[in-house]
């Protein structure tokens, strides 16, 4: 920190240097012998790629992760994902509260911008509350999902896997170590009719997915009505796109034998719902994503797109930015000139970022997913839900990834990074 202060490093540059560094590191261990199962380490690009996907808590993999990365590497897969999730500044506030170090003012400015606020007043305050919360909420995520997976895989490895899929589920990763050599890549269709496994792992997420500004004023507020705009906008949006997206997976899979039309109706509505919940930027699937509809998969785009709150562990343009751009057609529609939510008036600065981000996003989306189509013999249909996957740090997949040439792969990396 000493040396981004010395050169006069802003913070929102001090993140991007730290991220790509944290990258940089993790790839370099995960090229180590003993971070594979197999002989030697992993080649450059497929640890890079690796360790971006985990950095930015995407979930896009080139290797089954519980089949080619080792203990070691398994570890580090879930220190960068648990580091990238909270941001690298507020794992580094442990230190200083540990030492009882004063924070100073640009590692305050550095604190507030990853977390996506516009000042550092109550910057440690909110951090502090971020560290508890984050480590009770996968503490207990971890507990539920130890109780099932114990007496499935044993004590030590049931213990692994709950605090694995707990870390990566509240950090919106998508890793998983369900992997066999008989089916790799198979991600949570295995436990796609448990309930205690679907449900806890759909409550990481959107607590993960929420933002902690949110958390903190649910808190001090208790009460919907007294709540900042920002925090009911992104409660409202969040409970609306959680909506729709469970009632237009289940309206176009209801039959489709590929995808829900194999389980019962309370199944259905269970995996349905799990759908609607980790294409927000999570990651897991418990259905074969490449046997969806073309509307389920339009759709999937669009959730992906659109991602998680600001200030959380999700990615995508942020459920802010979406309802912002919602209310400000509304508003046109009906010949008004200004933008409203909730009785307050929406800051023409903020209209013109929500614009912002929705071209830069979609531009992004779109040049890249015709970048890979053109590097690929595969769809472009497949393209683009590789594309949106990765600007939208989700990590779901048609099992395209894999498969991918190495310009591809760059590609991924970019946008991922993004």
């Amino acid at each position: 920190m000493s040396f981004f202060k010395r050169v006069r490093i802003t913070p929102a540059q001090t993140i991007l240097l730290g991220f790509f560094f944290l990258i940089l590191g993790g790839t370099l261990l995960l090229m180590l012998p003993c971070a594979t199962s197999g002989p030697g380490g992993a080649p450059f690009l497929d640890a890079l790629f690796t360790a971006t996907s985990a950095t930015c808590v995407t979930g896009l993999v080139i290797h089954d992760t519980a089949l080619y990365w080792a203990p070691f590497g398994q570890v580090v897969l879930l220190l960068l994902i648990q580091i990238g999730g909270l941001g690298f500044m507020s794992v580094a506030a442990i230190a200083s509260f540990v030492l009882r170090r004063t924070i100073t003012l640009h590692e305050r400015m550095v604190m507030s911008a990853g977390l996506n606020l516009s000042d550092g007043g109550g910057i440690v305050r909110l951090t502090r509350r971020v560290l508890f919360g984050t480590f009770i909420i996968e503490g207990t995520g971890a507990v539920l999902l130890s109780c099932r997976f114990v007496p499935h895989y044993g004590f030590p490895k049931g213990i692994t896997m709950g605090v694995f899929h707990a870390v990566s589920a509240f950090c919106n990763a998508g890793f998983d170590l369900m992997g066999t050599p008989d089916d790799p890549f198979q991600s949570l269709i295995g436990w796609a009719e448990d309930p205690l496994v679907n449900i806890t792992l759909m409550a990481l997420i959107v607590l993960g997915g929420l933002g902690f500004f949110v958390w903190s004023d649910v808190w001090d507020k208790h009460s919907f009505c007294r709540l900042r705009l920002h925090t009911k906008i992104v409660l409202t949006a969040t409970a609306g796109l959680l909506l729709f997206g469970f009632g237009w997976t289940l309206l176009f899979e209801w039959s489709n034998p590929a995808t829900l039309g194999a389980f019962d109706t309370p199944h259905k509505l269970l995996a349905a719902a799990f759908e609607s919940v980790t294409l927000r930027t999570a990651g897991f699937n418990t259905i074969d994503l490449g046997a969806l509809t073309g509307p389920s998969q339009a759709v999937s785009c669009l959730l992906m797109f659109i991602g998680g709150s600001p200030g959380s562990t999700a990615g995508g343009i942020k459920t802010v930015t979406a309802a912002v751009l919602v209310l400000t057609a509304i508003s046109a529609f009906c010949g008004r000139t200004t933008v409203s939510a909730f009785g307050r008036t929406i800051a023409p600065r903020s209209i013109m970022n929500a614009v912002t981000l929705l071209m830069a996003g979609g531009v992004l989306c779109l040049v890249g997913a015709c970048a890979i189509a053109a590097i690929e013999d595969a769809p472009f249909h497949q393209c683009l839900f590789e594309a949106v996957s990765a600007f939208g740090t989700v990590g779901v997949s048609m099992v395209v990834t894999p498969t991918l040439a190495a310009a591809s792969r760059v590609i991924l990396i970019v946008m991922m990074y993004m």
